[in-house]
């Protein structure tokens, strides 16, 4: 199992490369890891997040904030945004898929939700790699401000990988921090490359549903060796250039 400290340290990673990759909204937005209980199990009860105020280029592994099922800060000296503890303990629990949950306002994949019935259309092949992964939540309800509203987008969640949620942003999940973030990268690659084809007015190209099926299945036997190489790149750039994060 991989140590908490290695764990902090991959979700500080991820943080940092959001940012430097434009993915965040201020100091909003909410990265988490659930992790494993005293005897070992993840339950979903604990996880990290990043803590409320810090702008993401300014996380560290020791920065990062534990807590547990009820909001109680269990190690770190920040608080947590309200809407993150809401959002991301209910998934921590009602999803056991989202080891890892990623919630942003990144600009292309938030503009799909913008649009009445906003899909990301399985025309290109990065949209490929998410064909039956994905869920959408057309109700927008507001700030989630109490228990309700993260349980009512757990529930549009379900068993997917990835929500999209109208008016507001999406929500990436994982079974690692390394998965997770490969997900978001590629699905804002993939929501990029759509909004930028439909800007100019002409419709998109489809591809068969057979030919979407196989190549999802495609993506998916290649996916955890990808995200591990790529993961291991950003990793290796921030050991070098902001070798901070790890502290």
């Amino acid at each position: 199992m991989t140590s908490l400290q290695q764990q902090r340290i991959d979700l500080a990673c991820a943080l940092r490369w959001a940012a430097r990759l434009g993915l965040q909204e201020g100091v909003c937005n909410h990265f988490s890891l659930a992790v494993a209980d005293e005897d070992g199990i993840v339950r979903g009860d604990r996880f990290l997040i990043n803590p409320y105020g810090l702008h993401w280029s300014e996380i560290t592994a020791s920065s990062l904030v534990l807590c547990d099922a009820e909001g109680n800060v269990l190690e770190g000296e920040h608080e947590v945004e309200p809407t993150a503890f809401f959002i991301h303990s209910r998934i921590h629990r009602a999803a056991p898929q989202a080891v890892c949950v990623l919630h942003t306002h990144m600009p292309y994949a938030t503009a799909l939700t913008l649009r009445a019935g906003g899909r990301l259309a399985m025309c290109e092949q990065n949209a490929l790699m998410f064909h039956g992964r994905i869920a959408y939540d057309d109700d927008y309800n507001g700030l989630a401000l109490d228990g309700s509203e993260g349980d009512r987008i757990a529930r549009k969640l379900g068993n997917g990988s990835v929500l999209f949620l109208a008016s507001h942003g999406v929500i990436v999940t994982g079974r690692t921090v390394a998965e997770a973030f490969t997900d978001l990268y590629y699905l804002e690659c993939a929501a990029r490359a759509q909004v930028l084809a439909a800007s100019g007015g002409h419709a998109l190209r489809t591809i068969s549903e057979g030919v979407q099926r196989r190549t999802a299945q495609q993506h998916m036997q290649e996916f955890p060796g990808l995200a591990e190489r790529l993961f291991g790149a950003y990793r290796r750039m921030l050991d070098r250039e902001e070798p901070d994060y790890r502290t």
